[in-house]
């Protein structure tokens, strides 16, 4: 039996620890579905017979058939056909593997058999007259008994089944919000009527983000991108098992080839989201049917109005008949439309995520060609683009179908003249194509102009506190204007086309035409042709749905177009390379191996390929000969630190468990514990952007304690010694780096120009020119006598004297800890603005617009509409004309006004449509300027405090719909609107009854509307909203990409995006949805107009003429689509006006002063000493804090040269700040010769004096522009600067020179070249006044000494202001100012401080000075 039931894969048939031994008795499966089952069966077989024999022997004579008895019998056969059922159906479905389920395929049928058995036993029992059988009682007992024990397990397993369903119902409630479509009836899913409780819930009270749905499953980035990264992988190894005769190199090749394509995407993104894409398009095709049949049934109604026996009721038919084909036409085309937006959605977010991917493995190199403000651009423009190609695609061969069947139908009705239409529509679409294609090429100048726009805004926006400090946002302004009107010039000429294809093409005037083609040559033809009712208004009707098909067939082309030639996408998509084989090698014959737990540094000149050789052990540049091998997991610490906008504690532990003792360990040894403590909230602070509220060296000792708690195996440190003083840098490097340090036992290999720290290493790399020029211990290099001991022997003993203070927020970039404006909380989140658009947003964007300019638009539209209802009167009264011998009369005069109503018609939409066009750019470019020149003239602490993505999501999408949606949006709205009112005018003057029914369908609309309109807007702010955050991760992955891939941390930042991506999808999705949920209400209340119209012509048919009633209905045929599509233009300006009220969110807040004064007296050659003076100076970084700087009275002669020290915290940034004005004076003033800077612009003063900072910042453009944006010096004089700065080699060296392209952010040079190039931007500027911040930290040793001689022999008749971090520097300045809590503790020459043995003289112990 154990065997018969492992068969059938159950358990043996008894188990001990199952029944017995065990807190829950219970019987096997094979025991309940065997013994149970068979022992009733067995006790009933076994002893029938010998029943049957005693019922035979003792006749008592036959009983009649009780009402219970056949009860029990029909009862009894129900339970014997479900063992039959249940045995047929293992039969069908287990078929092939029949074996396997032998115990429950004879279970039934015995069971079965015994119950018919039973119940043959009960018919013999009232034959012989038994009329009580203790024989079956005792059956039947048997059988519950041992189906108790069955029944049991059964309730068991449904309580549990209830219990977690129920469970898993809590959870999913408890946890999130599912969306109702899936729960929802099918009718429910037709009518959109599961959307309703949202919208609802959005009328009452403005929503919010809990308010929506978390997306379904298979709308998540998760399910999309790994399903659409299986097929891409399924593509490319099916192109290479075709090609798999072809060598390994063509192979890659061809492989290259087709990703490059768009179409290889498309192909994917195809065969993933096809199947649901092809249910939309079976929708579209039944819309079609029924929308053809429409005419059909009107020609039928008019052919009844003029038959005057025909029975009523037919009338009424027909007239019902319209509106469920109606009706049903809307129902198809809104599945549709919900179809192809949920496709659209899936590939917006597919794309999304791709390109995330992609920025990924970004380095450098590959930056240069591919820059964030362009990847930005593509995930907000470019998607929205693939998305319009997934709503009109079938447009592209569906559209010439239903031209084609118009234009059948129109045979039919009208013969051989319907040519004439088919000749007017191939006379106009060359003109249309050639528009489309200009179009095309102008849109591609845009897009281009608009990339280089975002660029160069996502640049400026990196680099503000330069163009602060040097006064440069003018000339920045005029670089992005310059893009901005290139860019809008393309979209003036672009619309201009697009007018003329509307006027010639797409619109009504375009109708007219081809009915005055087909009417004109059906009457010339022959008198005896006559336009009747029936033949014109059902051919308008066919007319009609032919402007659908020609609209969209252009706009389909374009799209189609747009998203196959789009080089940019394709580019980004699928050919951006990780790494750049252009130019020469970075690094030659480099052959080192480098022992595990060994210390390795790696010393040479400025750009000689120390961070390149690092880069080659993370993989990041390309491999041209040899080989790289790193065993184990590797942390990297980048030059320039790269800090995200996280916590400090975040931005440590990143991603990892927060394990105590270690974190504490990691911050003690990085020396993090002082700055943590002048922190806000601690480790818990948040850090702005690209740790713009940190110091330099708080930023590189982040970065460091990143690594370090990461606990990898192999450690590449990349100067991160630099930004540190030499007293911390010693400290660092005992506790973490060196042979007694955290790391003492792991592989460090250590770029660095600290020549203290070299004995201590294990092995030594000189590079020189991306070569290995020695390499060997400290003892071993000096023994050698090389250039290496020369160069020892030259800076020993300035390195030693090296070292200062620790300098937590020793720079300029520190302004934040005390504009914190929530503790610890720095940047502040997009926020959605509730309730529907202010009316001011409206006044604002007609205001930039002009009165003069609207009132004529307004008066062009009701001229337009005029025209149309003109010329349609007119056809009514044609159609009606007698006939008078089989022939109408003046049939030249009618067709000649016909046609000039219709011309003026043409002219007139033109100029409605090049008017609102040219308006649009007009109020896009005055509020592009106003939200460029507000952000511009914001301070500093506005960009730390906005994420860089909430401005770029202004620049970007918002200004994309003030430029193209709104004016769109209003010319389809004012059109609509006008049109309506011409339908009612009609329908009104054929059945003035009609005005009882449309009354109170207004009602409704308007009722409809405003429930619609509060939700879409609303959910348009949490759309907008949710972007920016996907542009700021966006921003921050690719300048992290290196240490991204270093960490190996890529899975968790697609995570982070992924969400960021589903999180704005939630809001999309409603927003589309609701679109659907209004249309179908509106359309049935537009259907509701059409029966009402064609039920009043039935009723009326004895005073109505055929024409009136062909005009009535066939114009509230359009009443469905015109509702419709006004309620969805006004909601898409409401939707857009949006953007207006988010641009204009940044006029209201606080601005820095004028940049200039007008009518101000500053001498052109101020200031000419550059004597400083302070008197009773006070600065605070918010009002309400303590002051930063304490009634500061002090004075700076002219050329002096003055040292400003003190511990972290002092104030000494502060008083750089108040020179440049980054922050207002809270009390006293600052003179420089003799004039208050609060009384001058700050660009007068900024442009005047000028400040070598710490973080050395370059544009994307030439070198020359990075030196002199203004193109105020002469070539000579950049060349002179270049060549004090000593980068005069470097620079002649590059083929193009001074117009030697530099990358985004400078990426392309060194970081210490970049300094060099802002001490050249000094030299050239050479005001009387000079601030140093920390100018020299990432250049070696003896550049450093050649730039401190330069800076002392050029301005020396200047006065500098040294921000200092290496003492030694500032030993020889006639003056040091030491700094302790806002006041100046002492001040003198630095022999004077030192023989009072005060607060200086103890720094200088400290560091081995003194």
């Amino acid at each position: 039996m154990d065997a018969f039931c492992r068969l059938s894969g159950l358990d043996p048939l008894w188990d001990w620890n199952r029944t017995w031994y065990t807190a829950n008795p219970d019987l096997t499966q094979c025991f309940q579905n065997t013994v149970l089952v068979w022992v009733p069966c067995i006790y009933l077989w076994l002893l029938a017979p010998f029943y049957c024999l005693h019922l035979y022997c003792h006749d008592r004579g036959r009983i009649l058939m009780s009402s219970l008895c056949t009860t029990k019998m029909v009862l009894g056969f129900l339970l014997a056909s479900f063992g039959f059922v249940e045995f047929f159906y293992i039969l069908l479905e287990r078929s092939q593997e029949i074996e396997q389920h032998m115990v429950f395929l004879l279970s039934p049928i015995i069971r079965s058999m015994t119950v018919i058995l039973a119940l043959c036993i009960i018919q013999l029992e009232r034959i012989r007259g038994c009329r009580s059988s203790i024989f079956l009682f005792l059956f039947w007992v048997l059988a519950v008994i041992c189906s108790l024990v069955p029944l049991r397990a059964k309730i068991q397993l449904a309580m549990d089944e209830v219990s977690r369903w129920t469970i898993m119902t809590l959870k999913t409630n408890l946890l999130q919000n599912p969306c109702p479509v899936k729960d929802a009836s099918f009718l429910s899913k037709i009518l959109f009527w599961w959307f309703t409780g949202l919208v609802v819930k959005g009328y009452r009270t403005p929503l919010e983000a809990e308010d929506l749905w978390t997306l379904r499953e298979e709308d998540t980035s998760q399910k999309i991108i790994s399903e659409l990264q299986e097929e891409w992988t399924a593509e490319c190894a099916r192109i290479q098992k075709y090609d798999r005769l072809q060598d390994q190199a063509q192979l890659l090749r061809k492989l290259q080839k087709e990703q490059s394509s768009g179409f290889f995407l498309l192909r994917t993104l195809a065969r993933n989201f096809g199947p649901y894409f092809l249910t939309g398009t079976l929708c579209i095709i039944f819309h079609d049917a029924f929308m053809f049949a429409i005419p059909q049934v009107l020609s039928l109604l008019l052919s009844f109005m003029r038959d005057e026996d025909a029975p009523l009721w037919k009338g009424y038919f027909y007239a019902t008949l319209m509106f469920l084909l109606s009706c049903l036409q809307s129902l198809f085309n809104h599945q549709y439309m919900y179809t192809c937006f949920t496709v659209g959605m899936r590939v917006k977010t597919a794309v999304m995520g791709l390109v995330y991917r992609k920025s990924l493995v970004i380095n450098s190199a590959a930056r240069r060609t591919c820059t964030v403000g362009e990847i930005v651009n593509l995930v907000s423009a470019d998607t929205q683009k693939l998305m319009d190609f997934v709503v009109y695609f079938n447009a592209v061969w569906l559209a010439p179908i239903e031209i084609a069947l118009c234009l059948f139908f129109l045979w039919q009705h009208l013969g051989p003249s319907a040519l004439a239409g088919i000749a007017t529509v191939i006379l106009i679409f060359p003109l249309n194509g050639f528009i489309a294609k200009k179009r095309s090429k102008l849109q591609e100048i845009q897009m281009k102009f608009m990339d280089g726009r975002i660029k160069l805004m996502n640049e400026i926006l990196n680099g503000i506190k330069i163009l602060k400090f040097y006064a440069w946002e003018k000339a920045f302004l005029e670089q992005v204007l310059g893009y901005r009107e290139k860019e809008l010039k393309a979209l003036k000429k672009s619309q201009i086309l697009y007018s003329i294809s509307i006027a010639s093409f797409n619109s009504s005037s375009f109708l007219v035409r081809i009915a005055f083609a087909m009417f004109g040559v059906y009457v010339m033809l022959d008198d005896r042709n006559v336009l009747d009712a029936q033949k014109v208004f059902v051919s308008m009707a066919l007319i009609n749905i032919l402007k659908t098909p020609l609209s969209q067939l252009p706009f389909a082309i374009s799209t189609t177009m747009q998203v196959c030639v789009r080089p940019l996408f394709n580019r980004i998509m699928l050919t951006i390379s990780p790494w750049s084989a252009e130019g020469p090698p970075c690094l030659k014959r480099m052959s080192v191996c480098v022992p595990r737990g060994s210390l390795v540094a790696v010393v040479g000149h400025v750009g000689s390929g120390k961070s390149s050789l690092l880069s080659a052990m993370l993989g990041e540049t390309e491999k041209r000969s040899g080989q790289v091998t790193v065993k184990g997991s590797v942390a990297y610490v980048p030059q320039q630190a790269w800090i995200q906008n996280a916590t400090v504690q975040d931005n440590i532990v990143f991603g990892r468990e927060k394990l105590k003792t270690w974190y504490h360990r990691v911050l003690e040894a990085c020396a993090l514990l002082p700055d943590l403590d002048i922190l806000p909230a601690g480790d818990a602070t948040e850090i702005g952007e690209k740790g713009l509220n940190l110091s330099g060296g708080q930023k590189q000792r982040v970065s460091l304690a990143r690594a370090v708690y990461r606990k990898a195996d192999v450690y590449l440190l990349d100067d991160p010694l630099s930004a540190v003083d030499a007293h911390v840098g010693q400290h660092i490097f005992d506790k973490v780096i060196g042979p007694k340090g955290v790391l003492g036992d792991k592989t460090r290999i250590l770029v660095t120009h600290g020549m203290s720290f070299l004995p201590q290493a294990d092995l030594i790399l000189v590079l020189v020119d991306g070569e290995i020029t020695e390499s060997g211990s400290y003892q071993e290099l000096l023994g050698r006598h090389g250039a290496f001991a020369e160069f020892i022997h030259t800076f020993a003993n300035t390195e030693r004297k090296e070292s200062s203070m620790q300098r937590g927020t020793n720079t300029i970039t520190q302004v934040l800890y005390y504009v914190l404006i929530d503790l610890g909380k720095l940047t502040e989140v997009d926020k959605a603005r509730t309730g529907r658009v202010r009316l001011e947003m409206y006044k604002k964007y007609f205001k930039t617009i002009g009165l003069a300019i609207i009132i004529p638009i307004v008066f062009l539209y009701a001229f337009q509409q005029g025209a149309s209802l003109a010329y349609n009167y007119w056809l009514s009264m044609w159609a009606d004309d007698p006939i008078v011998n089989g022939t109408q009369i003046d049939t030249d005069l009618k067709l000649t006004v016909f046609g000039a109503l219709g011309f003026v018609q043409g002219v007139a939409i033109f100029g409605t449509t090049v008017a609102i066009s040219i308006c649009g750019i007009i109020a896009s470019r005055h509020l592009h300027m106003d939200l460029l020149i507000n952000v511009l003239r914001s301070p500093m602490s506005f960009f730390e405090r906005t994420p860089s993505g909430n401005l770029l999501n202004r620049f970007a999408k918002e200004i994309d719909a003030i430029d193209c949606m709104v004016p769109d949006g209003l010319k389809m709205m004012l059109s609509y609107v006008f049109k309506l009112m011409e339908v009612c005018i009609i329908v009104l003057m054929a059945t003035p009854f009609a005005a009882v029914i449309i009354l109170p369908l207004a009602f409704l609309y308007a009722f409809v509307q405003s429930f619609y309109v509060a939700t879409s807007c609303q959910l348009r702010r949490l759309e907008a909203v949710s972007r920016s955050p996907i542009y700021t991760h966006f921003n921050e992955t690719v300048q992290g990409a290196s240490v991204i891939r270093a960490f190996g941390d890529q899975s968790r930042f697609i995570l982070q995006a992924n969400k960021r991506v589903d999180f704005n999808q939630t809001s999309y999705f409603p927003r589309f949805v609701a679109t659907r949920w209004l249309a179908v209400n509106l359309e049935f209340v537009g259907n509701g107009v059409v029966l009402a119209a064609a039920i009043l012509s039935v009723m009326g048919r004895s005073t109505l003429s055929p024409g009136i009633v062909g005009l009535a209905v066939s114009h509230s045929l359009q009443v469905t689509g015109i509702l419709s599509w006004i309620v969805r233009s006004w909601t898409d300006v409401e939707n857009n006006i949006v953007s207006v009220e988010r641009v204009n969110e940044y006029a209201e807040t606080v601005k820095e002063a004028s940049w200039t004064i007008d009518g101000s007296s500053l001498p052109s050659a101020w200031p000419h000493k550059g004597a400083i003076e302070f008197q009773d100076y006070g600065l605070q970084y918010r009002k309400g804090l303590e002051l930063a700087l304490k009634g500061i009275s002090l004075q700076i002669h002219e050329r002096e040269k003055v040292g400003i020290v003190g511990r972290t915290g002092a104030g000494k940034s502060s008083l750089a700040l108040g020179i440049f004005r980054i922050l207002e004076a809270a009390k006293g003033n600052i003179f420089i010769d003799g004039i208050n800077i609060a009384d001058i612009g700050l660009h007068d003063l900024r442009s005047r004096i000028t400040i070598i900072p710490q973080d050395p910042v370059l544009f994307s453009g030439s070198l020359r522009m990075n030196l002199d944006p203004f193109d105020t010096y002469t070539d000579e004089e950049v060349w002179s600067s270049l060549e004090l700065a000593h980068l005069k080699n470097f620079v002649s060296n590059l083929p193009d020179k001074l117009n030697h392209e530099c990358s985004e952010g400078g990426e392309n040079l060194s970081l210490g070249q970049r300094q060099l190039v802002c001490l050249a931007r000094a030299l050239l500027r050479k005001t009387k006044i000079l601030v140093l911040d920390e100018a020299t930290a990432a250049v070696d040793l003896e550049t450093d000494t050649l730039i401190q001689s330069t800076i002392r022999t050029q301005f020396e008749d200047c006065t500098v202001l040294t921000i200092a971090h290496r003492l030694n520097t500032i030993m020889d300045y006639t003056r040091v100012i030491v700094m302790d809590k806002g006041h100046i503790s002492e001040t003198d020459s630095p022999s004077n401080l030192l023989s009072q043995r005060g607060q200086f003289y103890r720094m200088c112990r400290e560091a081995g000075l003194a």
